[in-house]
């Protein structure tokens, strides 16, 4: 069970596929591989990293707009695929990274390194809201593809509800080194978006 990496060449192809759905024009392939590159830039600072690349591989491998169940159904298959190859509280803690992302609020635990891993991985998932302006912009709009099947005046309200909800946070990121590198930006980036959609950025 050590011996074995928790995401081999296998499973990888395995999760590959669900990743290049056609229905998937964010929730990608391309959406973990920027994930995994910002997870190998910080890996010194965390505790666990090979769980933190396993809950980046998992966490969006279900995936449907019209569900609100998806982070507990990709937690689910992480802990089924991942048998044997974890303990179980090292399952756990995947699996808990993994549901954090419906919320991205931190997970309740006395496991400081888990909540520090959890917070960095967290923070990986939304650091396209603070990429460049034409980066977030994509973004946006291919998240609006993930959408199409809900009607304008419906998505601008859901949707600016969202990007408020990131808005009005104390602090969008969780860490003191994605805040430093991404906050700035990204409160630009949201408060730009709700203008579009036709939203009053101010609380």
């Amino acid at each position: 069970m050590e011996n074995e990496p928790l995401i081999g060449r296998s499973l990888k192809s395995e999760l590959s596929a669900l990743y290049r759905a056609e229905d998937r024009h964010y929730h990608s392939l391309a959406h973990v591989e920027a994930m995994l590159a910002l997870a190998d830039e910080y890996r010194h600072l965390l505790h666990d990293p090979d769980a933190v690349e396993a809950a980046i591989w998992f966490h969006d491998a279900v995936y449907d707009s019209r569900a609100k169940d998806n982070e507990a159904k990709s937690a689910a298959l992480a802990e089924q695929k991942l048998a044997g190859r974890a303990d179980a509280e090292r399952l756990a803690r995947i699996a808990g990274m993994i549901i954090a992302t419906a919320t991205h609020e931190l997970p309740h635990s006395d496991d400081d390194n888990f909540v520090r891993d959890a917070a960095l991985f967290l923070d990986m998932d939304l650091s396209i809201l603070g990429a460049a302006p034409d980066a977030f912009d994509a973004y946006e709009q291919a998240i609006r593809q993930e959408y199409r099947w809900v009607e304008e005046p419906m998505w601008r309200a859901g949707r600016g509800a969202v990007l408020k909800s990131f808005l009005t946070r104390p602090h969008i990121f969780h860490t003191r080194e994605f805040r430093q590198r991404f906050e700035a930006q990204a409160r630009e980036n949201l408060a730009r978006s709700l203008q579009q959609l036709g939203q009053d950025p101010e609380p």
